[in-house]
């Protein structure tokens, strides 16, 4: 009988996934593949030709092929992003770990402040200003970073919470200073978590719409996901061509969570764990 209840809710969550994610999914490729008029009616029709090629290439020529300079921004930004993130979240998740006390919890409560508290557009707006950084990709680099160190962070402190202190004392007696003691002793130690953090932070970064909006306006600086307004407009939408650059943009994050998804569970449930 358990095992008859446990094979129902397996089956029942097979299919809630495949409604939730592979109904969208093969509703937004068959509309890609149509042409304009058909596309229109935004349904599951099966197309009536099959425009891929150009569709694929008026997408890929609009406002003079600025989703190839959006490709080459949303790299930067998130390999950048990324770097800094991993960097500075595993020193601080290590300080954090090692050294409590009154500054220390009040670094945590702002840690987790920074899940909690919504950002606030107008006033990063202005000290970009301030720092000359607004329309800037490195400015946009600084708001990622900013933006994504919180969740880091945590992640990072759970797993350190496992590695003994033992390691830093034997390191420390060896004649290791605090940078070295954490590159070389430490953080070759964190690699797990540290894959986890990469991968999803990369899915985010490059999926983000909101921050390159309005802190990066204008086809200069442009990512992938700022692309979709190509398409949109408030009398007449290209649903094909909107939904083939969704598909174009959607490939490098889903062949990252095919290759690596085992990775990314692993990397969370050791730290889950081991926190």
């Amino acid at each position: 009988m358990r095992t008859l209840k446990r094979f129902g809710a397996e089956t029942a969550a097979l299919v809630l996934a495949t409604v939730i994610f592979l109904v969208p999914f093969s509703f937004m490729l068959l509309t890609a593949v149509k042409d304009r008029s058909q596309a229109a009616d935004l349904d599951f029709a099966w197309p009536a030709n099959w425009p891929i090629v150009r569709n694929f290439m008026d997408v890929v020529e609009a406002r003079d092929y600025v989703l190839l300079r959006a490709f080459v921004n949303s790299t930067i930004l998130t390999v950048a992003s990324v770097a800094l993130i991993v960097i500075f979240a595993a020193m601080a998740a290590f300080v954090l770990q090692r050294r409590a006390g009154k500054a220390g919890s009040l670094a945590n409560f702002l840690v987790l402040s920074g899940l909690i508290i919504p950002p606030a557009i107008v006033p990063t707006i202005w000290l970009l200003q301030a720092l000359g950084l607004f329309k800037t990709l490195p400015g946009l680099i600084l708001v990622e970073v900013a933006f994504g160190l919180s969740y880091a962070v945590l992640l990072f402190r759970a797993f350190i919470a496992a590695i003994p202190r033992e390691l830093d004392e034997a390191a420390q007696i060896d004649g290791c200073s605090g940078l070295r003691l954490f590159f070389r002793v430490i953080f070759p130690l964190l690699r797990p978590v540290t894959l986890t953090v990469i991968l999803t932070t990369s899915v985010a970064v490059f999926n983000d719409f909101v921050n390159p909006l309005y802190f990066t306006p204008g086809n200069e600086n442009a990512t992938v996901q700022v692309t979709l307004y190509n398409f949109q407009s408030q009398y007449s939408t290209q649903w094909n061509l909107l939904f083939m650059d969704i598909v174009l943009i959607t490939i490098p994050p889903l062949l990252l969570f095919v290759f690596f998804n085992r990775k990314i569970v692993a990397g969370m449930t050791a730290g889950a764990i081991k926190g």
